[in-house]
């Protein structure tokens, strides 16, 4: 049997469940997942090796209007994906009629990859209504192969997976058999701890933070990490850090816990907040935190 290996790239608004998904399907939490709209800033890839194929899923950014330059930044992401993919998955959720986006709906159009647009959150309707959504999406997008899931919970991932390697085309693997993201140490250790802000903090705070691990040392015993958080202004600086370091702690403390746990090594982990005035807006900014 020849070997398989291909892009799978999963698109979709914010809060659809993409990084659940792409969880779900690689096995391991590279994508941080939280209630807050706009929580995957990067493009992400998720390996699954077996020895006769490697499927590479790609969690994206939601789709947005950018308001600046880091959202612009993301975005560039998205369409990207578009181009590599071998599938692409186009995932929204129940009770949505449409992408309101007409520059999206013009290239999924012009697409000649597969597509499997997914209809998420299954559990939070019944058989009828699902019918009627199927039966909607599959009017908007006739070349698609439309069907429910639920990421969350795990229906019909089986059934997705099974039809992705069907679709897959014939070819060498693209990465090393063992390696099981393209993301370094150092990002998973920043995209963990901005996850730990996003939880913890409210309003437009957690969307003006970015995380920068500035050491990351590993001993036989104990992995050690100096990260810092990057504000654009003064008083969120404050609010980061709490009332005698209250906030901050709790960040760091629940940071920790989850890095030890997918590093497998006891970790020290010590937390930095910095002021960055509109980093967000600026391309030197942008760059260096690999948005542009």
């Amino acid at each position: 049997m020849a070997h398989k290996a291909g892009f799978v790239n999963i698109i979709g608004h914010p809060n659809v469940g993409k990084s659940t998904l792409m969880n779900q399907l690689v096995g391991e939490k590279l994508s941080i997942i939280t209630p807050k709209a706009q929580t995957t800033r990067h493009r992400i890839l998720g390996i699954v090796n077996k020895e006769e194929y490697q499927i590479i899923y790609s969690d994206t950014p939601g789709i947005v209007d950018p308001a600046y330059k880091m959202q612009e930044g993301m975005m560039k992401f998205v369409y990207t994906s578009l181009e590599d993919a071998d599938v692409l998955v186009l995932m929204v959720e129940f009770g949505q009629k449409d992408l309101k986006n007409e520059k999206l709906e013009r290239r999924l159009a012009e697409i000649e990859s597969p597509i499997l647009l997914l209809i998420n959150k299954l559990d939070l309707t019944d058989q009828e209504a699902m019918e009627n959504s199927v039966g909607l999406w599959s009017e908007k997008f006739p070349k698609a192969e439309v069907f429910p899931i639920s990421a969350l919970h795990g229906f019909n991932i089986d059934f997705l997976q099974k039809r992705v390697l069907e679709l897959l085309p014939e070819s060498p693997p693209y990465y090393p058999k063992d390696n099981y993201t393209d993301k370094s140490e150092r990002f998973i250790v920043e995209e963990k701890i901005r996850e730990k802000v996003l939880l913890n903090y409210k309003q437009e705070v957690p969307y003006s933070v970015e995380i920068e691990v500035e050491e990351f040392k590993e001993h036989e015993e104990i992995i050690r990490i100096r990260a810092v958080i990057h504000v654009s202004r003064e008083s969120q600086k404050i609010i980061i850090i709490g009332k005698q370091g209250a906030k901050l702690k709790k960040v760091g403390t629940e940071a920790r816990k989850d890095l030890e746990e997918f590093f497998n090594k006891q970790l020290f982990l010590e937390l930095f907040v910095k002021v960055n005035k509109e980093w967000r807006n600026d391309e030197k900014q942008l760059k260096r935190f690999g948005y542009l």
